[in-house]
């Protein structure tokens, strides 16, 4: 499969591109917690349905710099890199490469914040299409992106409650 490269983002790409996607979720288990689920690669595609398979593709310990392979569904592959991994707290990555050429650069931010009953995550997703098609793709698929990326949150938050054996919040 041809890989197509990616803009090599900065963190400062979260906060500025063009297509922007905030997620939130109340999690009763703790930051520890979320960053097992997190580091875990079977537990992506769980509650994440868009992916399939998740690949670390460097050894541990995980940090900045650490790179993995995530399969999409429709074909998408994405080859990662961490821009950020303070443990329980926060972690980003941006793709280096895409297996579409529509996406012009790419980068995910986990923000975890402890509360008294767990933690609080906020999920920012950054994109910026390549192209007209991609981009007018994108404004217009906008509402039910933003409804399927909160979903995922709703999901991870049903599946830390049966691995963990907790409530939802």
């Amino acid at each position: 499969m041809a890989m197509q490269p990616c803009e090599r983002v900065d963190l400062e790409f979260v906060d500025n591109a063009p297509f922007r996607f905030v997620s939130t979720v109340d999690l009763a288990i703790t930051p520890e917690q979320l960053f097992e689920v997190l580091g875990d690669a079977e537990s992506w595609p769980r509650w994440a349905s868009v992916i399939t398979e998740v690949t670390w593709t460097s050894p541990e310990p995980r940090g900045v710099g650490t790179t993995r392979t995530v399969k999409m569904r429709g074909g998408i592959v994405g080859a990662e890199e961490f821009l950020a991994w303070e443990p329980y707290s926060h972690m980003a990555f941006r793709f280096n490469e895409a297996s579409t050429g529509s996406i012009a650069a790419f980068a995910e931010d986990y923000r975890v914040v402890r509360t008294p009953r767990g933690c609080h995550l906020t999920w920012v997703m950054a994109m910026k299409p390549n192209g007209l098609a991609a981009r007018l793709g994108m404004t217009l698929g906008r509402p039910v992106m933003g409804w399927l990326f909160q979903k995922f949150l709703y999901n991870l938050r049903d599946y830390v409650g049966e691995r963990f054996g907790v409530e939802a919040q």
